[in-house]
């Protein structure tokens, strides 16, 4: 069956969507279209007509708007007007009508050297069938196929994967979507595009000879980049890694594109890259190194001109507190990380803040999504002030905030005004900095970090730090202490990862040497490089910081309010997490375990398995996607009138199972 779908007063568009017919391979080039580089067809099975229909992709972008206005003859206004109920209508309903699904053709190295060509069938991630469902539509798109094409089912959520577990893989053969992409050759970070010199190092030996000598112009590529690469073009890893490590927080920060090319090295050496100008894209569907004939005329990018101004921080002797007695107009006088966690405190124990506004936002058609959170909170027809009492108890009752002190910057002022030696180092740095004297700065930082290392604390300091924070039962105990600039989360630099922070500090001598680290990372070459980049005068960045008894962990990691790799994504929650400190997860010391979470329709599903090669029990996923809902209804008050501004958020699950947040900020959009 064939029809003309009309375009407005454009040239009509052939609608080659099929009825009722066995799919060939030949077909299935003709219908689909082309996704995260592989062709894929919807397909909508009629149960009650006990017939599918293969959908032209170019013709149809949506399942819905076709079975409403092609099968069942409604209009787009008035789908749009009952969008959720028909929605659940055609994911939820186990007794529905139409099964709706997509199928996506790959290939894969066999042993013998050959490709195999299959095919792979999934619904979408919200869809809730049921195990004998899943059986049906697999049996059901099975006979209809080409029996020489493979056909895998591919759950599309955990709860699939659950329903799943019950029936024979001879009877339904499936592939996890770990299984299929966790291994694919190419993979995009943060989208993005950028003309430059691509510079492809295979050891970390080759990079660190290299270092010195890269500029804004270079692209990087290697196995894995370390934390403290220097601002460039672009980013290109050919080992893989998460969208949440600190090199692609810095990416997403700096605006430049970022992959996993895991096949370079045998383009670097078939086309001659190394050194070469290429044009490199990055985006959803599409990852490409185009060689230029010629060396580009560029310009500077306009970070190398920008300037960020920073409120003058207020250096008043103000007390060490205790984290839950700050709010975040404290973010001044102790810094972000502080502040913001003494505003999470507040958030938890009054529970008056609106946790709401995210979901009341419109996304047309929705007027809103009130429904969608009442249904995740399990409530029937709530009103909004019932759901967000709800929703402000669910946080409350789901995270915990970290105990501990914040030190204000007037310590770290006190520190360094105690010194004639660190005084006459930072005039030094000053007028270097004034001369743009990059070749001696990271000489004169490596002293001045020395220094502070090395010089004795004014006995005034050490008293209100030693009074405030009351010694742990076990005066061995051990101790986290953590950073708290003001030069960190600003639009335009984000800073993740510049900063140190010290998670063995152990004793009163410990705890100070832990605090003079932490205020030398300040002064750090790369954390002065990269403020002078900005415009970030040296005057007006002090380090706040942060102290608390070490809680262990058993799960550990991070999470952002989108899809790193989706930013149209408004649905999806990101979580990493390995076994152990969520420093595992930044640091990239491990290859973390990944998962997206449906904050709207529900559901889950597994990215990757990361090094541990196992995933969690059905349970901990479960308390995960608490988390993330959390995450984001946090986000409604954290990211102010901007509700749409991921937040991003460390976190721990303590050997009790509970969970506690120790960092929320917002993430590097």
């Amino acid at each position: 069956m064939t029809a003309q779908l009309l375009t407005g007063a454009a040239e009509p568009v052939t609608d080659r969507t099929v009825v009722g017919e066995n799919l060939s391979l030949p077909l299935f080039r003709t219908l689909s279209g082309v996704l995260a580089g592989h062709p894929y067809l919807k397909v909508v099975v009629d149960r009650a007509e006990n017939t599918w229909h293969l959908l032209d992709t170019a013709a149809h972008p949506f399942h819905v708007n076709y079975i409403a206005t092609r099968i069942l003859g409604m209009d787009l206004t008035t789908l749009d007007a009952e969008l959720d109920a028909f929605n659940a209508s055609v994911y939820m309903d186990p007794g529905r009508r139409f099964l709706l699904g997509v199928l996506s053709l790959h290939t894969e190295q066999v042993t013998d050297g050959r490709e195999r060509t299959f095919l792979v069938l999934e619904t979408t991630e919200a869809d809730t069938m049921h195990g004998e469902l899943l059986s049906f539509f697999y049996e059901f798109v099975r006979a209809r196929v080409d029996g020489r094409l493979p056909l895998l089912l591919k759950p599309a959520n955990h709860g699939q994967e659950e329903e799943l577990a019950a029936i024979s893989e001879l009877c339904v053969p499936r592939i996890l979507s770990h299984e299929l992409f966790g291994s694919r050759a190419r993979a995009p970070l943060n989208p993005g595009e950028a003309t430059g010199r691509l510079r492809f190092f295979r050891t970390r030996e080759e990079y660190a000879a290299a270092e010195a000598g890269l500029g804004w112009a270079d692209i990087v590529a290697m196995p894995c980049l370390p934390d403290d690469v220097p601002r460039v073009a672009g980013f290109l890893n050919t080992a893989p890694i998460t969208p949440l490590s600190h090199t692609n927080v810095l990416a997403s920060g700096w605006g430049i594109p970022n992959a996993i090319v895991r096949d370079l090295e045998q383009l670097v050496d078939k086309d001659g890259l190394d050194g070469a100008w290429v044009r490199y894209r990055v985006r959803e569907d599409e990852i490409s190194l185009e060689r230029l004939d010629h060396e580009p005329d560029l310009r500077a990018p306009a970070w190398h001109q920008q300037r960020i101004r920073l409120e003058p921080p207020l250096l008043e002797d103000v007390p060490v507190l205790a984290l839950h007695r700050l709010r975040s107009a404290d973010r001044d006088r102790y810094g972000t990380k502080a502040a913001n966690l003494g505003e999470l405190h507040h958030v938890l124990d009054s529970r008056t803040a609106d946790l709401t506004a995210f979901y009341g936002r419109p996304r047309p058609p929705r007027e809103d999504l009130y429904g969608h959170l009442a249904a995740r909170l399990g409530l029937n027809a709530p009103s909004l002030a019932e759901l967000r009492a709800a929703a402000a108890a669910f946080v409350a009752t789901t995270v915990g905030a970290p105990e501990g002190v914040a030190l204000p910057f007037a310590l770290q002022q006190h520190f360094l005004a105690s010194s004639p030696a660190l005084q006459q180092g930072i005039g030094k740095l000053k007028m270097a900095l004034e001369l743009d004297a990059t070749d001696v700065l990271d000489s004169l930082c490596l002293q001045l970090q020395h220094l502070i290392r090395h010089t004795p604390v004014p006995e005034s300091v050490t008293r209100q730090i030693r009074q405030a924070f009351a010694a742990p039962a076990d005066p061995r105990g051990r101790l986290v202490v953590r950073s708290s600039s003001n030069a960190e989360d600003l639009p335009g630099f984000s800073a993740a990862g510049v900063y140190d922070s010290v998670t063995t500090a152990h004793g009163a001598d410990g705890l100070l040497d832990a605090v003079r680290q932490v205020w030398a990372s300040l002064l750090s070459p790369r954390s002065v490089r990269l403020r002078h980049q900005v415009g970030i005068s040296l005057d007006d960045t002090y380090m706040g910081v942060i102290v608390q008894e070490y809680v262990p962990a058993s799960l550990g990691g991070v999470l952002v309010t989108c899809d790193p790799t989706r930013r149209e994504d408004f649905r999806n929650v990101y979580l990493n997490c390995s076994p152990g400190s969520p420093e595992q997860v930044v640091e990239g010391s491990v290859l973390p375990q990944q998962y997206l979470y449906n904050t709207v329709e529900g559901g889950g599903r597994t990215v990757a398995l990361g090094s541990s090669g196992d995933g969690l029990s059905a349970a901990t996923r479960a308390r995960l996607a608490d988390l993330c809902l959390t995450g984001r209804l946090l986000q409604s008050h954290f990211s102010g009138s901007d509700v749409d501004r991921p937040l991003d958020i460390e976190w721990l699950m303590t050997d009790r199972g509970d969970f506690r947040l120790v960092q929320v900020r917002p993430y590097a959009l």
